[in-house]
C-alpha cells in the first residue's frame, strides 16, 4: 500500500506543478477565460502615428501573451474604418473618439475602452511660397487650403484656425490633396496655399521651409490653445453589446495597450528602428523619428481618458456636425476607464 502510494502522490504533485507552471505563463491561462481569443479589428491608416501603440503592441507581441490573436485590417481612413465596422465582420474598431459620439447620435451606442493618443495630431502650416507675406489669418480669405482626406481632425483644425480671424469655411477652398506625397506636391505645385495634415508630411515640409507652422495640434498646449482642451485622435471603441459580452477580452486587449504605452515611455530611436515595421518608415528612418518627437507627448501615456476630454470632442462634433442633437448625448456613455484602471494596477502604468 505505502508503495503505490508513493507513486500517486508524486503524480499528483507533478500534475499540480505543471497545473500551476501553466497559470502562471503568459497568456495561457487568460486564454482559457476569454470569450473571444480571436478578434476582428478595423483602423484607419494603421501605419499612422495615431496608431502606434496598437502596431507596437502587436509588434511586440503583447497581445499574444494575453492569448489573443489580433486580426487587424487597415481601411486606410477613419470614416472607411467607421463603415467597416458598421457594416459587419469586426468586433472593435481603432478611430477616433468622437466617432463614438456621432454614432450615438445615430442611436447607435459605442463605447471608448482605450485612448492611444490625446491630440488630432494635426498641424496647419502656410505655404511660403505661395504666401511668402504672409502676416496673419486674413490673408487665408478666398486661399485654397489642403485637407489630408477632409475628415473631421484637419477639418476641425481649419475651422478653429479661422473663427481666430473671424472667417468662415465658405470664404476659403477645401482641396482634398491624399496622404504625404500627394500633399507635399500638391504644395510645391502651387495648388493649395495651406495645408492641415499629419506627420510625417508636416515635419518634412517643415524641415525644408516649404511651410509656416501657425497651428498645432501635435502637443498638448497646441491642442488646448485651438480647442479649448484635449481631443483624443485614436481610441480603441467597440459596441456597448459587444463590451458587455466579452469583458475578459476587452481586458486582454486593453492589458497588452497598456502595456504597450508603458513600453514607449522608454523607448528610444533604436528601439523603434527595431520594433516600427520597415515600410512605415516610407524609406527615411530620420525624418520618422524626427516626426515621431514631435507628437511623442500627444500619445496617451496611459490609456486613460483625459478629464473633459470627452466634453471637448462633443463640443468639436457638434460644430461640425450642426444636425447634431448634442445636449441628448450622453458623454459618460461613450467611453469607459474601468479596463485601462485594472491594466493601470497590474503593470504600475
Amino acid at each position: 500500500m505505502i508503495r503505490d502510494g508513493l507513486p500517486r502522490r508524486r503524480a499528483l504533485l507533478t500534475v499540480a506543478a505543471l497545473a500551476a507552471t501553466a497559470l502562471s505563463a503568459p497568456g495561457v491561462g487568460a486564454a482559457a477565460r476569454l470569450e473571444k481569443s480571436r478578434v476582428q479589428l478595423v483602423v484607419g491608416d494603421k501605419s499612422g502615428f495615431q496608431h502606434l501603440p496598437l502596431t507596437l503592441a502587436d509588434q511586440l507581441g503583447f497581445f499574444r501573451q494575453e492569448g489573443l490573436t489580433l486580426e487587424i485590417t487597415d481601411a486606410g481612413s477613419p470614416s472607411r474604418a467607421l463603415q467597416l465596422m458598421l457594416d459587419g465582420g469586426f468586433d472593435v474598431c481603432g478611430g477616433p473618439y468622437e466617432q463614438t459620439l456621432s454614432l450615438q447620435g445615430r442611436g447607435l451606442f459605442h463605447q471608448s475602452f482605450l485612448v492611444q493618443t490625446r491630440t488630432p495630431q494635426v498641424a496647419f502650416g502656410i505655404s511660403t511660397r505661395n504666401l511668402p507675406h504672409f502676416q496673419n489669418l486674413n490673408d487665408l480669405r478666398g486661399k485654397r487650403i489642403g485637407l489630408a482626406q477632409g475628415g473631421s481632425a484637419d477639418v476641425l483644425v481649419v475651422k478653429h484656425m479661422l473663427a481666430r480671424a473671424g472667417l468662415r469655411l465658405q470664404e476659403i477652398n477645401l482641396i482634398e490633396v491624399g496622404r504625404s506625397s500627394s500633399a507635399a506636391a500638391a504644395l510645391r505645385s502651387g495648388v493649395i496655399d495651406a495645408l492641415s495634415h499629419f506627420d510625417p508630411v508636416m515635419t518634412m515640409l517643415e524641415q525644408k521651409g516649404e511651410v509656416k507652422i501657425v497651428a498645432d495640434t501635435r502637443t498638448l498646449k497646441g491642442t488646448v490653445d485651438l480647442l479649448g482642451g484635449l481631443l483624443p485622435s485614436s481610441c480603441l471603441y467597440a459596441s456597448v453589446d459587444f463590451i458587455q459580452k466579452h469583458p475578459a477580452t476587452c481586458q486582454a486587449m486593453t492589458d497588452a495597450m497598456v502595456h504597450a504605452l508603458k513600453w514607449l515611455q522608454t523607448a528610444g530611436p533604436g528601439d523603434l528602428i527595431k520594433n516600427v515595421p520597415d515600410p512605415y518608415f516610407q524609406g527615411d528612418r530620420a525624418l520618422y523619428l524626427a516626426s515621431f518627437s514631435k507628437v511623442r507627448e500627444s500619445i496617451s501615456p496611459d490609456g486613460l481618458m483625459p478629464p473633459d476630454a470627452a466634453r471637448t470632442a462633443l463640443r468639436a462634433v457638434a460644430e461640425l456636425t450642426p444636425s447634431l442633437a448634442a445636449d441628448r448625448i450622453a458623454v459618460n456613455r461613450s467611453f469607459t476607464n474601468d479596463f485601462v484602471r485594472r491594466s493601470k494596477a497590474r503593470y504600475r502604468a
